[in-house]
């Protein structure tokens, strides 16, 4: 992974596979996180909550506004690989023992409804409720306890940025195996949520999902999309001066 925005992000889908693949089948425990506008702003504000990030597996571009900000700094375009894609992707092979974690009982039933349309050893798999409290206040030993009898190859965790990648950071030293990611609201996307769906395909095609959120949730997505474009000018006018500086060290 290189660094962008101070980030580390893998913009190479293959080469995210490769590692994601890799690390399940030597047993590797590490996490992903899906690096979308709100993470950037909130990596670019903290240097905790950066750290946490860059301690990642592997990273993936997760929003075209992240994507075209980095493209604007390197006068080149990047490609992203949607969480939501990635997620389908890997429960689709059928061929990883999963556990999912975190969000609502009624949104956990409706996924695994939906998700055994896909798989059908899902029926088999965890699907676990968190109780509502701050990252610091967790049980990560027992919740690791539940998780290892199950003995997954993937962990889902949907808690929302950026408290999902505090938790997955704690919960990984008492896990035996498995990798997690971080993909929030992509739980309520697949499980049949009437409030919170996937963009349809016409605003895919023209990378406009981040449109759709925001008319689904305009108060919470105008906040960050307008928080991340206020910091976008310092963070590309930052990543061309390292450019630049490289440059000259050669």
């Amino acid at each position: 992974m290189k660094k962008y925005f101070k980030v580390k992000l893998e913009l190479d889908p293959n080469e995210v596979d490769r590692v994601i693949e890799k690390s399940i089948s030597e047993e590797i425990k590490g996490y992903v996180c899906s690096v979308e506008r709100n993470v950037m702003t909130t990596a670019h504000n903290s240097v905790e909550y950066r750290n946490v990030v860059n301690n990642a597996l592997v990273n993936i571009c997760d929003g075209s506004f992240v994507a075209r900000c980095i493209g604007i700094a390197h006068k080149r375009s990047f490609p992203t690989y949607i969480g939501a894609d990635l997620f389908v992707k890997y429960v689709k092979k059928g061929i990883y023992n999963q556990y999912f974690l975190g969000n609502t009982p009624d949104i956990l039933n409706g996924l695994k409804n939906n998700l055994r349309k896909w798989d059908s050893k899902i029926d088999s798999m965890s699907f676990k409720t968190l109780p509502f409290k701050n990252v610091e206040d967790f049980d990560y030993e027992k919740i690791a306890n539940e998780i290892n009898e199950s003995n997954p190859d993937i962990i889902w965790v949907s808690l929302g940025a950026p408290k999902q990648e505090y938790f997955m950071s704690n919960l990984l030293p008492f896990l035996n195996k498995g990798v997690l990611f971080g993909f929030g609201a992509i739980f309520n996307f697949y499980s049949g949520d009437k409030k919170l769906k996937r963009a349809p395909k016409i605003f895919l095609k023209f990378n406009l999902e981040w449109l759709y959120r925001m008319i689904q949730e305009p108060k919470k997505n105008f906040q960050r999309n307008w928080s991340f474009l206020k910091i976008c000018p310092t963070l590309i006018l930052e990543e061309r001066r390292n450019i630049k500086n490289t440059i000259s060290k050669i």
